[in-house]
């Protein structure tokens, strides 16, 4: 039998092969274009997961998946986030409304692992990672640090790879669930312009979009590719009024708003991010590339409604028995005894009556030694959490043959920082001169890359010649804390009378937190792949690393393919990985507010080694380690195109925040000793440990068949995911059931996305089926069983018409979420207690249907 000629000469290599020093290859596009035009059968080139020639994703030892920019602008959002959920199987995540930070970056996860065991390249060189950490309701994500891929604009690409195997030992940490590869657009000529505009049914959450690319010459051997895409974003509700708020308000208390809180998407202002990207043929051995970004938003989100009666260390310290009142003098019991009136509602049951109108209430105002802080919020109040995220990047290189050898040179930096700021919320220790807007400080992430990568061909007697890589990558990390404002972090004259210290909500960093931390980092590694004869293709992979901080790990990769026939092939892969503790999980400093059987509690975040963490079991955190085993099945048959692939993934030592630890009165003298200060206003700790073990097992199914049909051409595609993780171990007193539940089933085991694409000579339609499968649904880290269920599966419908109106101006109208599927529900008797209508996990947009409008002129 014929078999497929799989050959690839040195010549045709020597501006392909480009090795990051991150173990990662660079964009080879001209190569891939060269190839394209040669191969027909040959549809979509990939540069991940081999050292060898860009290859094939059906020739690809390990499943690869490629979208183009076209397919990925066929959906009503602009978020790169939202383009990659309908396109990669086993690939989640989902808005986070009143989550902190997670606000600013959303976090994501492939293949059931937290969104920094994703390593994320572009134009094959690793990432930045954000500088904002998953803190609240992130389940998987919990205490996840990966990058931020949302500031990439769908004008700025050519195509996203996406590598779904573990890949440490060929591209080094943060690789145990894959890669992703945003290969960035190389035109020099030529370009686009889109203007987009949608909003949810409900009316709200309108955005508009602008973005723009242009390929310009660079003298007659180079170029110069521009991308732009400036965004803004309304605010979304799907809030109720709160019980609690809406009985103040008949208890004749008009300081409360309705609803007291919103609980929805963040309103994103002046979201801009700009790439370039170029290339310039020095000679015909040698091409120098460069290429970068900058990027900017502001985001605005919503908290928890603090109510003027029973908050913690604000209004009550006794839960609402009676007002928290401070003394001038200093001596409280000179102020007396403010209670909390009670009454009786319309159906008989006990409420809180208006403090407000009290005689003890008014008595204690007149005095002007006392005061408590219903004087400035007497309606309660709901602090909005804000941040302006700043990204830029610049790598450059020089690629090219020095006789049999390809080499690849280049060195880039990359940074992300976050500002934030809290408004509407209070210093309660510094009494009524506390301000009411507060600058809380900042997190800044700086990673810094240099490589030098080498690959060739060698003729070792075999049939064909046996392709080998190998490379030194030097990189360097830091993460630093800038200090807020004095009065949003300060400790205020009445903490000693048990007064939250700093602003409420999000505690401003101080000068025992401000400060940077770095580690470095050397890899080595080796990469060799082969064809045995006409059907085997084998591949192995070494590398070396050795952290400034933790020691050295070694770690190696197994990879094989059997073509048993020209239309069917059968894929293997086993590996060893490791994910290092990022320097920002080892040295963060937060204070957050998460919900316990809905109470909100203050919740400190302390390095494992802070005094207040090792007393309660921190240590100095180690490398996840990871074995993964893969197998799958490849068919290709002229039109149709269908890989199964079954993955199974261990880690042990998995990274992640603890569960909320309490902190006990009858250790406050022992921390006292330790070194904490105030240990009586701090309700419970969290920090980050390597405390449990995980199996991650699941299936992925990618299909496509493209036909003639009714007319015109039609594609059909599938991805399908099923994904089944297992808590094998951890540590009970660092992590909870609930915990445990959220790992396990936080996100549904069958994940499926069915579409149709179909095009005519001036108009197209995409209409695509979005399966979601039963998940454990929690309210932020609420696993009670008050606050959270399983949830029932759903189905979403996108649609989208385009028609070219003229040759370069194409019309496009559509909706996601078409027949408008409501989110989980919260339970009944949630409902009002929390102020939110949905639950906060989730794999779908719980805003509902949105609707959107779309002009593109491509020049």
């Amino acid at each position: 039998m014929m078999m497929k000629n799989k050959k690839f000469g040195v010549s045709s290599l020597s501006l392909a092969i480009s090795i990051a020093l991150s173990g990662a290859l660079v964009s080879t596009q001209a190569f891939a274009a060269e190839e394209e035009a040669k191969l027909e059968n040959v549809e979509k080139i990939a540069v991940v997961g081999s050292r060898a020639a860009p290859r094939s994703i059906g020739d690809s030892p390990v499943p690869i998946d490629i979208i183009s920019s076209d397919d990925l602008k066929k959906n009503g959002s602009t978020d790169m986030i939202d383009m990659l959920v309908t396109s990669v199987p086993s690939f989640n995540s989902r808005a986070q409304p009143i989550s902190d930070a997670a606000t600013l970056v959303r976090p994501v996860n492939l293949r059931g692992l937290p969104s920094d065991s994703t390593l994320v390249l572009v134009n094959g060189k690793r990432r930045h990672r954000a500088s904002v950490i998953a803190f609240q309701g992130g389940g998987i994500n919990d205490g996840a640090q990966g990058p931020d891929i949302s500031v990439i604009p769908g004008a700025a690409l050519k195509q996203v790879e996406v590598l779904r195997d573990g890949a440490a030992a060929q591209y080094g940490s943060d690789a145990i669930a894959g890669v992703m590869n945003f290969v960035l657009k190389d035109d020099s000529e030529g370009g686009s312009i889109t203007v987009s505009q949608g909003e949810y049914y409900k009316g709200d959450g309108a955005t508009t979009t602008v973005d723009g690319n242009i390929g310009l010459p660079l003298t007659d051997d180079g170029f110069v590719n521009i991308s732009a895409q400036y965004k803004n974003a309304d605010a979304t509700s799907r809030s109720v009024q709160r019980f609690d708020a809406a009985n103040l308000i008949a208890q004749g208390n008009t300081e409360v708003k309705d609803p007291a809180q919103i609980w929805g998407n963040p309103e994103i202002n002046d979201d801009y991010s700009i790439f370039i990207n170029s290339g310039f043929d020095i000679n015909d051995k040698a091409h120098l590339y460069a290429f970068g970004n900058y990027s900017s938003r502001d985001v605005v989100g919503g908290f928890y409604y603090r109510n003027p009666h029973n908050r913690g260390n604000v209004y009550s310290n006794d839960e609402g028995e009676t007002l928290l009142v401070g003394a001038v003098n200093g001596d409280q019991s000179s102020c007396g005894i403010v209670p909390i009136p009670k009454t009786t509602d319309a159906n008989g049951n006990t409420v809180d009556g208006n403090v407000l109108t009290s005689q003890p209430y008014l008595d204690m105002v007149a005095d002007p030694n006392c005061f408590s802080m219903n004087q400035i919020r007497p309606g309660g109040y709901t602090p909005q959490f804000a941040g302006t995220v700043e990204d830029r990047s610049f790598f450059a290189g020089v690629k090219g043959v020095v006789g049999e050898w390809n080499y690849d040179a280049s060195a880039g930096t990359g940074k992300n920082k976050s500002t934030f700021s809290l408004r509407n919320s209070l210093n309660p220790s510094l009494g009524l001169d506390t301000p009411t807007d507060f600058e809380t400080g900042a997190y800044e992430q700086v990673e810094s890359t240099v490589n030098l990568d080498v690959s060739r061909f060698i003729n070792v007697g075999l049939s064909e010649d046996i392709s080998f890589a190998t490379g030194f990558e030097w990189r360097e990390e830091s993460f630093e804390i800038t200090q807020g404002e004095e009065a949003s972090w300060i400790a205020g004259p009445y903490a000693d009378q048990g007064f939250n210290i700093g602003s409420h909500g999000f505690k401003g960093f101080g000068p025992e937190s401000a400060g940077k931390n770095s580690r470095h980092n050397i890899g080595i590694y080796a990469d060799t792949e082969a064809y045995i004869g006409d059907r085997w293709l084998l591949g192995a992979a070494l590398r070396y690393e050795d952290f400034s901080t933790f020691g050295d790990t070694l770690n190696y990769k197994l990879s094989a393919q059997f073509s048993a026939t020209d239309e069917l092939s059968l894929r293997a892969s086993h590996s060893t990985g490791f994910r290092a503790p990022t320097v920002g999980q080892e040295n963060v400093v937060n204070t957050q507010t998460s919900i316990v059987n809905g109470d909100l509690i203050q919740t400190f975040i302390a390095p494992p080694t802070n005094p207040l963490s090792a007393f309660y079991g921190g240590k100095v955190l180690e490398p996840e380690e990871s074995v993964s085993n893969a197998f799958g099945v490849v068919y290709e048959d002229g039109d149709f195109f269908l890989t199964v692939d079954y993955y199974h993934i261990e880690v042990e030592g998995r990274i992640a925040q603890s569960s909320q630890i309490s902190v006990e009165a009858e250790d406050y003298d022992a921390l006292r000793a330790a070194g904490v200060d105030h240990p009586e206003l701090i309700s419970a700790v969290t920090f980050y440990t390597n405390d449990f073990d995980t199996t991650t097992q699941g299936v992925d199914i990618v299909g496509s068949y493209d036909t003639e049909l009714l007319s015109g051409y039609a594609k059909f595609s599938l991805a399908y995911g099923w994904t089944d993780t297992s808590v094998d171990k951890y540590d009970p007193a660092t992590t909870d059931a609930g915990k445990v539940r959220r790992l396990e089933d936080g996100i549904p085991a069958h994940r499926a996305t069915l579409t149709w694409a179909q095009s005519w000579d001036d108009l197209s339609m995409t209409l695509r089926g979005n399966y979601f499968g039963e998940y454990y649904a929690t309210h932020a880290d609420d696993t009670s069983d008050w606050g959270s269920e399983v949830a029932d599966a759903a189905v979403t419908v996108d649609l989208e018409v385009s028609y070219a109106l003229t040759d370069g101006l194409t019309l496009s109208v559509g909706a996601n979420n078409l027949f408008d599927q409501k989110a989980q529900k919260l339970k009944d008797g949630t409902l009002g207690e929390l102020g939110g209508v949905y639950y906060e996990s989730g794999p779908f947009d719980y805003n509902g249907g949105f609707y959107y409008g779309r002009l593109s002129y491509r020049f």
